[in-house]
């Protein structure tokens, strides 16, 4: 374990168990980025429809995005 992730881990101990939790889940998360998983069947149509839109460039813009993340917002 390298000195930074030693110093994280360490700085998490002392935070709540459900900040804890949050973090772990954040880490596990980032630890499978780039792993494969398997698509849902159900889904499978879905997400290759999501991937060709990618390949025309039909993107999301950032005032979309903006207002996606604010509908979020309390």
């Amino acid at each position: 374990m390298t000195k930074l992730l030693e110093q994280a881990v360490e700085t998490v101990r002392r935070l709540p168990a459900a900040d804890q939790d949050t973090i772990a889940e954040a880490m596990l998360g980032l630890a499978r980025v780039g792993a494969a998983e398997d698509i849902d069947p159900e889904h499978l149509e879905d997400v290759l429809a999501g991937l060709a839109e990618i390949e025309r460039g039909e993107l999301a813009s950032t005032e979309e995005i903006e207002a996606a993340f604010r509908s979020f917002e309390r």
